[in-house]
């Protein structure tokens, strides 16, 4: 599930983003319909009964959420969010009749969820290509979340640690398109990549003390690296 990433220079559209995330959560990611992973009817998941809006890709949107949260990002609603999502993937795995131990954390002003596997390879099929089906079930299990609580969620989940490995390989991506931004004295353009992914290369960017940014619509929504 390694995914080449390649660079291009350029020299950025007229029209720059930044990202937020995504979600984790990015958060930006459109909402996915899951089937169940043994192949059974989706009416056999849990039902999560409705929908929210996806926020803006901004941080200007994340910072105005939040200060409209009339609890806040309290770690008490963070915890709540944690275990609504756990229960709701607890019962998806005993559908798929899969085994995997969830642990829940609070990291970054955001509910942590993981999966881990009990043998390696199990849980596979739960994170897809190139994480498009794990993508989907954070997006099941934060509707899951906002149901619940009334707030919309910002968790991020990860299953058989592809998000944790996948961190690694961005950033390390990410340094070599500094390297490059720095010695051409140019921008530097991205693949597409998930909020997720963006974030990351934000965050690394923004940590060698360069600026970023976010050009196009998903799903050839890509990160710009400028240099300093």
């Amino acid at each position: 599930m390694t995914e080449d990433l390649t660079m291009t220079a350029e020299h950025g559209d007229p029209h720059p983003r930044r990202d937020d995330v995504e979600p984790g959560a990015d958060s930006g990611v459109d909402a996915a319909a899951a089937s169940s992973p043994d192949g059974g009817a989706a009416t056999e998941s849990p039902a999560v009964a409705e929908s929210t809006a996806e926020p803006a890709d901004t941080p200007e949107a994340e910072v105005a959420s939040m200060a409209t949260n009339s609890r806040g990002p309290a770690s008490a609603l963070l915890e709540r969010e944690g275990d609504v999502a756990a229960d709701y993937l607890e019962a998806l795995l005993d559908i798929a009749d899969r085994d995997g131990d969830i642990d829940i954390d609070i990291e970054g002003g955001r509910a942590m969820v993981s999966i881990v596997e009990a043998n390696a390879g199990d849980l596979g099929d739960l994170v897809g290509d190139n994480g498009v089906v794990l993508e989907a079930l954070q997006d099941l299990s934060r509707l899951a979340a906002t149901r619940e609580t009334g707030e919309r969620s910002r968790l991020m989940l990860d299953i058989a640690g592809f998000r944790a490995a996948r961190r690694t390989a961005l950033e390390a991506v990410a340094t070599t398109a500094i390297a490059e931004a720095r010695r051409r004295g140019e921008p530097v353009t991205m693949d597409p990549m998930t909020p997720f992914e963006r974030k990351v290369v934000h965050d690394t960017v923004a940590a060698a003390g360069m600026t970023s940014e976010s050009h196009g619509e998903s799903p050839n929504r890509r990160v710009v690296i400028r240099p300093a």
